[in-house]
């Protein structure tokens, strides 16, 4: 079977349908019996006219005529003063109006002038308070570049004063470096020297003049035995004043120590090496009397 998917016969038989309808309309069938037309009737007559005579027209009189009195004499002089008057009064009406109407244009124009004065002034001061503000701003453009330029100088000027400052360091630390090393150099010359000069026989005369010195002021008690062998420490000044003195270890009693010990106060000043290298403030020697 086939299958009408486009509906093609249902809108054929609609479409049939409607125009034997509309044919229907147009077509019309007069079954009723025909009947004559109507006939008009005829009526016969003759015109008579009417036979009454009408009456002669009325002949009209005219009114009578009645004699009028004449006006009574006008006087020109005092017609003529209030014509005068009237005229001057409506003069100064006129002129009146007149100047007030020119009042009017007046205050018009003086108000219009002070409107204008008005206007004129408000542009001046809107002039003028736009040439301040444009005033004001340039001066804050320019305070602001100054401040600018100001602050860019105080960082260049901060920033070469941390490179100087960085200068400065190095260069102070390198300072102290060499002084450093100079100065250690110098220990280490003088401290060889002064090794040196302790091994030569100038240390051993400055011992030896020492031990002779506070021999020549010792009091021997007679606790001293023989083979004294003491260790004496002495704190002295740079021209030998003697500031204290201790013995160190001793193979005498505590009698020979403080005799000792007496004996190199009695000693001050003490002699000066002929070598400075040699002195010492804290110096330390041996204390042999049978040497």
């Amino acid at each position: 079977m086939i299958r009408d998917r486009y509906n093609i016969v249902p809108v054929f038989m609609a479409v049939l349908l409607h125009v034997l309808i509309a044919s229907s309309m147009f077509v019309a069938f007069d079954f009723s019996a025909r009947k004559p037309p109507p006939m008009p009737l005829v009526i016969k007559g003759t015109l008579v006219a009417d036979s009454t005579v009408l009456p002669p027209p009325v002949e009209k009189k005219p009114p009578p005529v009645v004699e009028q009195e004449p006006p009574p004499a006008v006087d020109t002089a005092a017609e003529e003063q209030a014509r005068l008057a009237a005229e001057e009064a409506k003069r100064q009406q006129d002129a009146l109006i007149e100047q007030q109407r020119l009042e009017e244009l007046r205050r018009q124009q003086e108000a219009e002038e002070q409107r204008k004065r008005e206007e004129a002034e408000r542009r001046e001061r809107e002039e003028e308070a736009r040439r301040k503000r444009e005033e004001e701003a340039e001066r804050e453009r320019k305070r602001r570049e100054e401040e600018a330029e100001l602050e860019r100088k105080r960082r260049e000027a901060e920033l070469e004063r941390q490179r100087e400052i960085e200068r400065q360091r190095a260069e102070n630390e390198r300072r102290r470096r060499d002084a450093e090393s100079a100065a250690f150099q110098s220990a280490v010359n003088e401290e060889a020297e002064r090794l040196e000069a302790m091994n030569s026989t100038e240390m051993a005369a400055y011992q030896f003049a020492l031990q002779q010195k506070v021999l020549r002021n010792w009091a021997r008690p007679a606790s001293a035995q023989a083979g004294l062998d003491c260790l004496v420490q002495v704190r002295q000044s740079a021209t030998g004043e003697v500031i204290s003195a201790r013995v160190v270890s001793c193979n005498g009693d505590a009698a020979v120590e403080r005799s000792i010990e007496a004996a190199v106060y009695k000693a001050s000043p003490l002699p000066l090496p002929d070598n400075r290298l040699l002195f010492d403030p804290n110096l330390r020697f041996r204390f042999i009397p049978e040497q």
